[in-house]
């Protein structure tokens, strides 16, 4: 059967955390929906790409079609905290026994969403202060359901140890190759 990741995007996204792990994932054959908020598929990264969604988060997406959550970082995360879906997305998400994975200032939507409590985490340092417990000296961190990683520069260890755990460790290594990871 198929992996399915649902990836959470909207304008300000980090262009970097989003294509990265979306990419790998793809490679190793799973199928990403990338959810936009709002009714615009096209999403103006922090950078300025012009990226373009295929769904949109009003569709009525949960956890029971989905292997993954994904929630890139950026600017873009303020957004996703103000809309509140998100954070109950998460919590759907663990709550069916399934994965759930943010990176850089993503976190903070696991926070609102109470699932942080005493885990393991990483993010990005520029939200260490509303994250007390961040472990912002680790790249990429992963405990129980959860999988967080600390900004752009992680980007591609985090997408690589998503696809870990979605088909296993040979997958991993075989993506890693290819790409001359």
């Amino acid at each position: 059967m198929k992996k399915r990741v649902l990836c959470l995007v909207t304008d300000g996204v980090e262009e970097l955390e989003l294509v990265a792990p979306v990419d790998v994932l793809r490679r190793a054959g799973a199928e990403v929906v990338l959810a936009v908020l709002g009714d615009n598929f096209a999403v103006t990264g922090r950078s300025g790409l012009v990226l373009h969604g295929e769904a949109r988060l009003d569709d009525g997406w949960d956890a029971a079609g989905f292997d993954l959550l994904l929630i890139p970082g950026g600017p873009s995360v303020a957004a996703l905290r103000q809309d509140g879906r998100p954070a109950s997305l998460a919590r759907d998400f663990v709550a069916a026994g399934k994965l759930v994975a943010a990176i850089c200032a993503g976190p903070l939507v696991l926070h609102d969403a109470g699932l942080l409590a005493g885990k393991r985490f990483t993010a990005h340092s520029s939200v260490a202060d509303e994250l007390p417990g961040a472990q912002t000296g680790e790249r990429v961190l992963e405990d129980g359901l959860l999988v967080t990683s600390r900004g752009a520069g992680t980007a591609l260890e985090f997408g690589l140890a998503l696809v870990d755990r979605l088909f296993g460790e040979a997958k991993e290594e075989e993506v890693a190759r290819a790409i001359m990871a």
